[in-house]
């Protein structure tokens, strides 16, 4: 069942990687001694109908069919923290705690997906720094 496991453990509740912030539920983790941070069926296709109205907007604005090279983006867990993985800083960006999270994956990830567009437009964003620092024109 899609959204229902990862690599080598079972998927018990929507929370189960903020009850357990250790997350070391698989083998391979226990083992090594630390948790594997993509913990989603990676096969799970997005829900279009689960779209937020910001991500409706980008999409329109854009003039995207698709979330293109958002599809991969979701709502992952870093040490009990809800958090999504950037990829151009190469880390973890946290969640607020106030923030209410959907009591669904497929949500989850949309919001995730909304969120990670929203930091990386913010002036805020590591690379905007960089930018600043090192632009020559």
């Amino acid at each position: 069942m899609a959204g229902s496991s990862y690599k080598g453990s079972n998927i018990e509740s929507v929370d189960q990687f903020l009850d357990d912030a250790a997350g070391l539920g698989s083998e391979r983790e226990q083992e090594i001694g630390q948790h594997i941070g993509y913990r989603y069926d990676v096969n799970l296709v997005p829900d279009y109908q689960r779209l937020t109205p910001f991500l409706k907007d980008y999409l329109e604005f854009m003039g995207w069919d698709d979330l293109n090279w958002l599809e991969d983006v979701h709502m992952g867990y870093e040490e009990g923290q809800p958090a999504i993985f950037d990829r151009n800083i190469n880390g973890w960006v946290r969640i607020p705690d106030e923030f209410k999270l959907p009591d669904n994956q497929q949500d989850r990830d949309m919001v995730a997906r909304e969120l990670l567009i929203k930091f990386q437009m913010s002036p805020s964003h590591p690379l905007v720094q960089l930018n600043k620092a090192y632009r020559k024109f």
